[in-house]
């Protein structure tokens, strides 16, 4: 007769990093991690720190934990980004941030609770994650207008504005734009355009909502590019719905791209955002790595926040080639 069992189901360790400076960061520690507790899972804690810190923490904790979970906006998750890719560890989401573009690309709910449950519970599913001149980035790098923006969205605006800030930032950026000349690589050909902003998307939203394009998805194995060519800042706001929606190429002066790695040449030497931080310099040589982490979070978004599943390969009728980049 073989003897009942004593052993209990092991108790999952999660690794919890908090922004302090996110927009809700004023969330106590204490309380999410009790919360974290309440699904069964053991909390060690680590400071955010820098980006390098941040990632290196992730690195420290790989053969004592079973998950991230990672409170703060998208440039916090983007910063852990090394260190889930080295390790392979499942990342969960607390969207403290401002605009919680991949939480929206990926339907994690926004109330902490529901956040921390999904996080402990769901089934983490493999996103892509972009990569330009070795720098990964989850929704988006952008080239232009974004740049400005970013320098001048401060902090003071996120935590007072939220979301809104983002609108308010812009209009202050509008009247300085200032067109660059750029060479957009794909495979064997070359489309040299005239721009105020390019955008490489791997994901779906950024920048407060925006889509990168009507039909992207998280885990499609692609990069969606786009660049705006307009005569003046007037123009920019008649084009505001058809970004929020992912319509933008169906303006003649929008031209999209969709491909697997890019590079982008500019006339002059210019920074380039990832997920809200300015963290490299063109020329921008862009890749896409499919699945390259795991995300908990609902296996399928419906409706705004598109679906987490792959889309067709692009064929002549309906999307440009990867070898003729032809604007849409």
């Amino acid at each position: 007769m073989t003897a009942p069992s004593n052993t209990r189901p092991k108790t999952r360790r999660c690794l919890l990093i908090l922004n302090p400076r996110a927009r809700s960061g004023e969330a106590n520690a204490g309380a999410i991690a009790d919360l974290l507790r309440a699904e069964d899972l053991q909390v060690l804690a680590a400071a955010a720190g820098d980006r390098e810190a941040l990632a290196n923490a992730v690195r420290a904790h790989a053969g004592a934990v079973d998950l991230v979970v990672v409170g703060g906006g998208d440039g916090t998750l983007n910063a852990a980004l090394p260190g889930l890719i080295d390790t392979g560890l499942p990342l969960g989401v607390l969207p403290l941030g401002t605009a919680n573009d991949l939480a929206r690309t990926l339907g994690i709910p926004v109330d902490l609770r529901d956040a921390v449950r999904m996080a402990a519970t769901a089934v983490p599913r493999p996103i892509d994650v972009g990569e330009v001149n070795g720098v990964h980035f989850l929704n988006v790098a952008s080239i232009g207008l974004s740049v400005d923006l970013a320098r001048s969205l401060t902090r003071e605006m996120k935590k007072r504005w939220g979301v809104l800030g983002y609108a308010l930032a812009g209009f202050r950026v509008l009247r300085r734009l200032r067109p660059f000349h750029a060479e957009v690589r794909i495979g064997g050909s070359v489309e040299r355009v005239t721009s105020v902003q390019i955008g490489i998307g791997s994901g779906r939203h950024y920048g407060g909502g925006m889509a990168v394009e009507a039909d992207a998805a998280p885990d499609d194995g692609r990069l969606d590019v786009y660049s705006i060519d307009v005569r003046g800042w007037w123009e920019l706001p008649r084009l505001y719905p058809a970004f929020r929606s992912g319509h933008h190429g169906q303006w003649e002066n929008v031209h999209t791209w969709d491909c697997t790695a890019v590079e982008i040449a500019t006339s002059r030497r210019l920074p380039v955002n990832t997920d809200g931080e300015l963290t490299t310099w063109t020329p921008a040589r862009v890749r896409v790595l499919p699945g390259a982490v795991r995300v908990a979070c609902p296996p399928k978004v419906s409706g705004s926040s598109g679906d987490v599943t792959p889309r067709p390969e692009p064929t002549s009728a309906s999307r440009p080639s990867e070898q003729v980049p032809e604007g849409r």
